[in-house]
């Protein structure tokens, strides 16, 4: 209908009448007044929100980048990559973590990576991934944090990163190859640097994801350094949690990596401090006792590959020094180490050998005052001995860093009372004892 036809029409019915017409007016108005009064008495709402960028550098395997930044941010922010697990995004990540809520709390951006190559793994396999601007993922997140550091003004000396699963594993390949652009890494279910490598174009090491890929803490070390040889500047923090339940990336990788870490920072293997910040939580801090310890550890009993869980993004953002306590030198002077508290545990050792082989007895005792529903001994078997056979326990893998899981009958132990386990093993000439045992990752007594 034209304009003409609208004034002709009103013409010949005589026009509306006035309280007609103001009525229509009102109609019109008073929504608009109502919902002009309700948006100022309301809070706003925040404009924080997940953003796409593209073109952000370097990114020889095509990943994507989405950035979350905060209404409210620190005049120099700190930034966060967070990785996500095989068959998720960087999207889902955001969504399905406390990440963001975290860096809305605290004033801190957040990277967030997406694979995008077939099942949405990273890259931490190949030989290009493994060293320093080798090319493939590393050099993509790298850019990343470039691009950020450029256009937010963040601050360099405060960049760090997360992962679960693939992005645990992308975590400890970051720190190992970029020392000098991230300050700690928090590892959720993951691998060393290097475990995973191949030769052959796979991105899957079944050795590795086993726990049987066993070195000393000089090789595991090594390894690391390698990623960017020459680097003699201070290395990043590290965090590092897994449950004692992971079928994926088995447990036994959880010691390797404290092995890698604890190495490149040139500190001892026994625990400065040990403490359960909740009941099934062991957390084990190496070269200092407090929030930012050059290496800490969580052993979380009875749970799989479904790491973080509620809570522990908050203790990964303490131990960054992100939540406005503690130190946040990115590489502090190793405290002096007190003599190692014994957990809750005791262990006693006996051995019988003959000319190739030998059997050890091994009595386990809760000296603690809560039961234990469920539990592991972990320990180091000396060069050259292979487990054969065991009874009242299994035992993963059968040499090196062993861990001892028990049978359905056993696997209780109440308050002072003891199990007793044991295996029948091969040896090369060394019949000696392991040195220590861990009860669910707290160091044991032993006698």
């Amino acid at each position: 209908m034209t304009d003409r036809s609208v004034r002709t029409a009103a013409r010949r019915s005589g026009g509306r009448p006035a309280g007609s017409r103001l009525t229509a007016l009102l109609g019109g108005v008073l929504p608009m007044v109502a919902a002009l009064l309700l948006a100022l008495a309301a809070p706003p709402a925040s404009a924080a929100s997940l953003t796409e960028v593209t073109n952000f550098g370097s990114n020889p395997s095509n990943l994507r980048m989405h950035l979350y930044v905060p209404d409210t941010v620190q005049e120099r922010p700190p930034v966060l990559v967070a990785v996500h697990y095989c068959t998720g995004s960087g999207p889902a990540f955001h969504s399905g973590t406390e990440f963001a809520s975290l860096a809305d709390r605290y004033g801190f951006v957040v990277v967030y990576p997406s694979a995008t190559r077939s099942g949405n793994c990273f890259d931490v396999s190949s030989p290009q991934a493994l060293r320093r601007d080798g090319g493939s993922d590393p050099v993509g997140i790298r850019s990343m944090v470039g691009y950020v550091q450029q256009r937010l003004n963040a601050d360099p000396d405060r960049i760090y990163v997360t992962g679960a699963s693939s992005g645990a594993m992308m975590t400890n390949v970051l720190v190992g190859n970029y020392p000098d652009v991230f300050k700690a890494g928090a590892a959720f279910a993951g691998v060393p640097h290097s475990c995973f490598a191949t030769t052959d174009g796979s991105g899957w090491n079944s050795a590795c994801a086993n726990g049987t890929v066993d070195r000393t803490p000089r090789q595991w070390g090594d390894l690391a350094r390698g990623a960017y040889p020459g680097y003699s500047g201070p290395r990043p923090r590290m965090q590092i949690w897994h449950g004692t339940e992971d079928s994926t990336l088995r447990y036994p990788n959880f010691n390797e990596q404290i092995e890698q870490w604890t190495d490149v920072h040139g500190v001892s293997l026994t625990p400065a401090y040990t403490d359960r910040p909740q009941p099934n939580w062991v957390r084990t801090r190496y070269g200092g006792t407090g929030d930012q310890a050059p290496v800490e550890a969580v052993s979380v009993q009875g749970v799989g590959h479904s790491l973080p869980a509620g809570g522990m993004a908050a203790r990964a953002i303490a131990f960054f020094g992100l939540d406005g306590t503690g130190s946040t030198d990115p590489d502090p002077e190793p405290e002096p180490e007190p003599e190692p508290e014994p957990g809750a545990c005791r262990v006693a050792y006996t051995t019988n050998a003959w000319n190739t082989g030998l059997t050890a007895s091994i009595t386990v005792t809760n000296t603690g005052s809560a039961p234990l529903n469920g539990w592991s001994l972990s320990f180091r078997l000396p060069a050259g001995q292979t487990i054969v056979s065991g009874w009242s326990a299994s035992y993963s893998p059968n040499s090196g860093a062993v861990t001892a899981r028990p049978a359905s009958y056993n696997s209780t132990l109440a308050a002072g009372a003891s199990a007793q386990i044991g295996f029948q093993a091969s040896h090369t000439g060394d019949t000696g004892e392991p040195a220590s045992f861990t009860l669910n990752g707290a160091a044991c007594a032993v006698v």
